[in-house]
Parts: C-alpha cells; structure tokens; sequence
C-alpha cells in the first residue's frame, strides 16, 4: 500500500515541500532514498522503537520511503513523524485511513514516541498556508511559534499515540490559536541596563544615538576600562521596536538556525549578537554541511558587536565587507547555493595600539615605534570605508565617576530616535528595500541631501586634507542627513556636516588627538 504525506525542508530561511512516500509491499527489505544524510536514514532504529512503545507494531515487510523531490538533500530528524504515520497507514494499522492531504506533519521522534522540538518550523508554516493546507501537526514546544502564521490551523502533540488518535478521530489535539498582532503590541521590552548608568562620555553616547537613528555602522576606539563594551551593550535600549515585518523576518532566521525558545511565537527584541573573536569565517557567514545562517544573519535587523575589532582574523573582517554593502550574503557550494538576509547594524571596539594606552592622558604607551600604525593596518581600508561613524572615547574622570545614575535615560534618546526614523519612513515610502538613512543609495543621496555652500566648503576641505575615498563622502553624507532628522530639520546645513565629519576621526592623519578642533571652522 502506498501512502504520501505533505512534510518540508529548509532551503536558506525558507521552505520547500517534501513529500513523503512509503510503499509497504510483501517482502522483508527496508530502504530509505529521496537523497537522505545520515540522521534521515537513522530514523529507521527511532520509528522501530517509537511504534512498538506506543503500542503499535513494526511491519516485518519490504518497505520503502522516498522522500521526493529526490534531487533536495533531507536533513535531521524532523521527518520521524511523517516516516512513522506513513509505516502505520501502509501496513494498515490505522482505520479508518486518514486524509493526509490536509496536513503538513513534522517532528521527531525519541525512543518512547515523544516527540521533540525541531528548527524551522515559522518558515514551513508559511510554505504551507501558501499552498493552500489546512492543518499542520508539529511538537507541542513548536505550536506556537507554527500559530504565528494567520488562517493555518496548527495543533501541538506531546507524542505519537496523540498524533494518531487526532488523526482518527478519536481525542481531538487543541488547535493552538496566537492573535499574532495583539501578541506582538502587548510584548513589552524591559531591559536591566541603561545609558543613565553610564558617567560622562556624553560625546559617545550622541554618536550612539546617530547610528541608532540612521542605522549607521560604528567603531569605538579607546584604551581599556574606558567604556567601550559597556556602552555598547546598553544600544538595544535605545534602539527603534521592531515593525511587524521584521519580527516576523528575524523570528523566520532564528527558527531556521534553532535559536528559539519553547513557546516563542515572535521575537519582540532586536537581536544583539556578540560573538568572540576567535570566530571562522562560516560561523560568521553562514554555511558548513548542513547550512545554517551565520552570525551576521542572526543580527540580522539588530546589532552585530565585534569587541576586540583587530584581533579577529582578517579573513573574517573581510568576509564582512559584502554583507556591509549588500545587506544580503550569498552562500554557494558545489551542492548547494543559498541566500541569507545580513541586513545588520555594525558595533565595533578596539584599543588604539596593542598595549591600549596610545593618546592615553595619564598612562604611556609602552608599544614599539611603529606598532600602532601595524595594529591598526589589520582593519583594511576598504572596510573602515564602510563605518560610517568612528570615534575615540577616552576615560572618564574622577569627579564625573562620582555622578552615577544622573545621566540621561535610555527612553529619552530612544524617543529621539524614534522621531528621527519615522522621518525616514515618510522619505522611503516609495523604496521598498530602504528604510533608513544608512541603506540610501547614491540616487538618494542626491535626492535627499542637498548642501549649500558653507556646508560644501567644510566637506571639501575634509575631503582633500585628509584624502578621503568617495566612499567616505557618501558615509558623511548619510549621517549629516540623520543628524538633520535628529534636529527635525528639513535641510542639511554647515552644523550637520561638521558634526558628521567629527565622525570620522580614522581617516585623520592624527587620528590619536582627535579631541583638538577639526581643521576648519
């Protein structure tokens, strides 16, 4: 007898239909094809076991799977479930015969028939509502996050007795219902750090809320216990709340990668990833045997710190530098080729010399002649070129030390920073894929920015005395218009761009003394 039933794949953060179809015939052979990797063919020993301690039997007879289409490698154990209804169906085990092709099943299964978590379920929810499928029977812990997607009925099973005896009709599964909107608005964000806790640097935390407000990449640069990690982890409290559109993205990412949580249906935070510089080149990007997104994925739509700037291998810094531009980053092997969303906020901190006290105003540097210049040639021009905001933070005096908590709150900037983008929503209505002031292309920084002349005077004179790439000068541009949208000023005047130029302390010859006035006025 043959029997199909309506499964999935993961192919880059969406979904592919998988049909699993098992002929149980006479004979004494079990096989598995459809292009299987190792866990796949392991299911065999968990269905063996599962059926027998859930009180159904094994068929001792010639039984073959093919999981179509046949071309598509299958990976993980997510196919259990389906492998395991489709064995019972076949060797006539469940009567009446369920109608299978209202469902899209999906699970694991252990040894006693409980069913288990899989990744990827937001993404095969939505594969299914686009095909038309009613229901969809995946792991409890998964329920939720499968309700997300409107008009799909989604029901969560403990084990693989339930999943048949919903199957026929017998004791009916719970539909699992999430009102994706109101559970979105009513998400509040609380977070245990502030930028009121942060003494002085009040010079940093405008930087910070530039980039916040314009989406612009930054790098800290300052010797160590000056602040650096400190300030950096407190972004998120100021950052813009996630629009629907993209906590349904981002959760889709994390679904794909298995970072969720039992239970989540969609992420209410932006992202904030962090991880050490000893990172590779495809932890960073995404890929490896089974593909999964990288880091610069999972920030995707949030914040991607690198602490330690120099120390991570330039193989990696300089796989970052497409991704920066793109806001997308392509994956291809001789197998496979994939595409995941990078569309991330770059946070970068590092010491200016190796022994971290270069232009410090109370400790020397102890580093050979040359050194500083070597540390900071590990960060190659190219991608400095693409941060648009480069400051030096020094340490904080004693007598601001002692004004703890007196500075201003997170809320405050975030509502600054909520105006400032709300104004770019109104500018790119019409651009589908610009949002902020950091994505504008060079057609929209011509259309957006116009400059008279004082603010053209200060700009060339930064330009040629300092011999900045035209790169750069789209980069200033971008954050003299944010700044403008901070101060709710329609025009970019000579203030904006002089401000925006004070951003940019490493392409200065004497970057190490960038607290003396900018070579103009």
């Amino acid at each position: 007898m043959l029997v199909k039933i309506q499964g999935a794949a993961v192919h880059g953060i969406d979904a592919i239909i998988v049909t699993v179809e098992v002929s149980v015939e006479i004979g004494a052979s079990f096989a598995i094809v459809g292009l299987p990797d190792a866990a796949v063919k392991e299911s065999a020993e968990r269905v063996r076991a599962a059926l027998r301690e859930s009180g159904f039997k094994f068929p001792h007879r010639a039984t073959v799977i093919n999981l179509a289409p046949a071309d598509v490698r299958k990976e993980g154990a997510a196919y259990d479930l389906p492998i395991a209804l489709g064995i019972l169906a076949g060797s006539n085990q469940l009567e009446p015969a369920p109608d299978f092709s209202k469902f899209m099943i999906m699970g694991e299964l252990s040894l006693d028939g409980t069913l288990l978590p899989i990744r990827g379920v937001l993404p095969m929810a939505i594969k299914a509502r686009e095909l038309g499928i009613e229901s969809m029977i995946v792991p409890q812990e998964n329920a939720v996050e499968a309700a997300t997607v409107n008009n799909l009925q989604v029901y969560g099973a403990k084990n693989l007795r339930e999943v048949v005896e919903h199957l026929l009709g017998r004791v009916p599964l719970e539909q699992t219902v999430v009102n994706t909107r109101d559970e979105f608005f009513k998400a509040s964000v609380q977070f245990d750090d502030d930028f009121s806790d942060v003494c002085g640097q009040e010079n940093v935390k405008r930087a910070f809320e530039v980039a916040c407000a314009g989406g612009h990449n930054i790098l800290l640069v300052g010797p160590p216990g000056s602040g650096k990690s400190m300030m950096a982890k407190r972004l998120p409290t100021i950052m813009p709340p996630l629009t629907l559109r993209e906590a349904l993205e981002t959760t889709k990412i994390h679904s794909v990668a298995g970072t969720l949580r039992g239970g989540t249906s969609l992420m209410a935070v932006r992202p904030f990833r962090s991880p050490h510089h000893t990172i590779s080149p495809v932890a960073l990007v995404g890929g490896g045997n089974n593909p999964k997104p990288g880091e610069i994925s999972l920030a995707h739509n949030g914040i991607l710190f690198l602490d330690e700037f120099p120390e991570f291998s330039r193989g990696v810094l300089e796989v970052l530098r497409q991704p920066l531009e793109d806001r997308t980053i392509s994956i291809s092997r001789a197998r496979y080729s994939v595409d995941y969303p990078a569309g991330f906020m770059l946070v970068a901190s590092m010491n200016p010399c190796p022994c971290g006290y270069y232009n410090h105003p109370t400790k020397q540097c102890t580093c050979p002649p040359g050194a500083v210049t070597k540390y900071l040639n590990r960060i190659s021009g190219p991608l400095l070129d693409r941060i648009d905001i480069q400051v030096e933070i020094f340490p904080v005096p004693f007598e601001k030390l002692a004004e703890r908590g007196t500075g201003e709150k997170s809320e405050a900037m975030r509502q600054r920073v909520i105006a400032a983008r709300k104004i770019q929503e109104q500018r790119f209505h019409d651009e589908p894929n610009v949002h902020c002031n950091a994505q504008m292309g060079s057609r929209l920084i011509q259309k957006w920015v116009h400059l008279d002349d004082p603010s053209r005077a200060i700009l060339e004179k930064m330009m040629t005395k300092y011999d900045m790439s035209a790169r750069a000068y789209d980069r200033i541009l971008k954050v003299s218009r944010t700044i403008a949208d901070l101060a709710g000023s329609p025009e970019v005047t000579a203030d904006h761009v002089r401000e925006a130029c004070g951003y940019r302390n490493l392409d200065r010859g004497s970057w190490g003394a960038s607290n003396s006035p900018l070579p103009f006025k």
